[in-house]
């Protein structure tokens, strides 16, 4: 992953993802069933995990979470929050789609195809949680995977490191309480002190260590700080498909009993993510803004936090909701989306660039 903290004038040659980060949805794909069949086979060690908890919270989930959150916080200076004001344009239209249009669209979303289009086909206890685990996943904006989308589109490392850290910052304050007013919306109840903790556990504790740790690793030297995030990488990485294979365990026998539940909840996912892409491309080409700012915009108004939102949807519903569930769907579909969504900002730069040069020249 690229250093975020390289200048706007030293922006790296777009490098292959690793190895990790080009098969995700492969690993995804063997974590559903490495789950099923331990889920099938050894279903009381499963359900003993499920029930090491205290106050609504999975011990050994909420370990894992961290060890999977910190290392991608790592990446996100706060400082960077300086930089905002000389992408004014971009921010303004990805601040617009990730808090604004985003949860909003995927509630929207929700209601249309899983409470009206699919709901014959799906378990009708689990309809409110499948359109709460959508609305978690839309309403975390994306942190670490940005820096790959980023990347591989030339993005302006400056825009995409000061966009990340304030959408970080926002969400803070504004995750919880767009959450509690969607899932009202949606005549869902909402467990507050279950969500606050859970705001408290996967974002203001970890932001809070990660930074603490960041000054402390960077106070030893750049090469340190990036040995220390070479090392912990597998860990994290490790944490997530251990999580996987957990929720799937928990999971396996709703998907055996309904195989195409997870091709119907990725129906609204991938609707948003091509809607919500598209909108802050044209935006950031309609208010002049380069290129190599509007796509790092079009990327993160697209991709999502899905470590938080799985952390959230297991706190508030339980490893067996089906709020879990479709909040590893988007873990799924993540990497082939986007990368789809890469390419076709690539090859649009001729068209977008003619129409920005008029806009800045009007």
């Amino acid at each position: 992953m690229s250093n975020p903290t390289l200048p706007a004038s030293a922006a790296p040659t777009p490098a292959p993802l690793n190895l990790f980060e080009r098969y995700l949805t492969l690993w995804v794909f063997l974590c559903i069933v490495a789950g099923i069949v331990l889920g099938q086979l050894l279903p009381g060690p499963i359900q003993a995990i499920g029930r090491m908890e205290i106050a609504q919270v999975n011990l050994p989930v909420g370990v894992l979470i961290w060890v999977m959150i910190i290392p991608m916080l790592l990446k996100v200076d706060f400082g960077a929050l300086g930089q905002v004001k000389q992408h004014w344009r971009g921010i303004g239209v990805t601040l617009f789609i990730n808090w604004a249009v985003k949860p909003f669209s995927m509630a929207l979303l929700g209601w249309i195809f899983i409470r009206q289009v699919f709901a014959p086909y799906l378990p009708a206890d689990q309809l409110d949680s499948y359109i709460a685990g959508l609305i978690l996943l839309a309403a975390a904006p994306c942190t670490a995977m940005v820096f790959v989308w980023s990347r591989l589109t030339n993005g302006d490392p400056i825009f995409t490191l000061s966009q990340v850290a304030l959408n970080d910052t926002i969400m803070v304050f504004a995750f919880a309480p767009i959450v509690a007013l969607l899932l009202g919306l949606s005549s869902i109840t909402v467990p507050w002190d279950t969500l606050l903790t859970s705001v408290g556990l996967y974002i203001v504790i970890p932001v809070i260590l990660s930074q603490w740790l960041r000054k402390r690793l960077l106070a030893r030297g750049q090469a340190s700080f990036d040995a220390a995030l070479a090392g912990i990488g597998p860990w994290s990485v490790a944490a997530l498909l251990a999580t996987l294979v957990l929720l799937f365990g928990f999971q396996g026998e709703a998907i055996l009993q309904q195989p195409l539940v997870i091709a119907m909840l990725a129906v609204p996912i991938l609707i948003q993510v091509f809607f919500n892409s598209s909108l802050a491309y044209w935006l950031n080409r309609h208010v002049g803004e380069r290129h190599s700012v509007a796509c790092p915009s079009a990327l993160i108004g697209a991709s999502n936090f899905f470590e938080l939102a799985v952390a959230a949807a297991i706190s508030l519903f339980g490893f067996q909701s089906g709020a879990a569930l479709a909040t590893v769907v988007g873990v799924l579909i993540e990497v082939p989306v986007m990368l789809l969504v890469v390419r076709v900002v690539n090859a649009s730069k001729p068209w977008y660039e003619r129409g920005a040069a008029v806009r800045r020249n009007a």
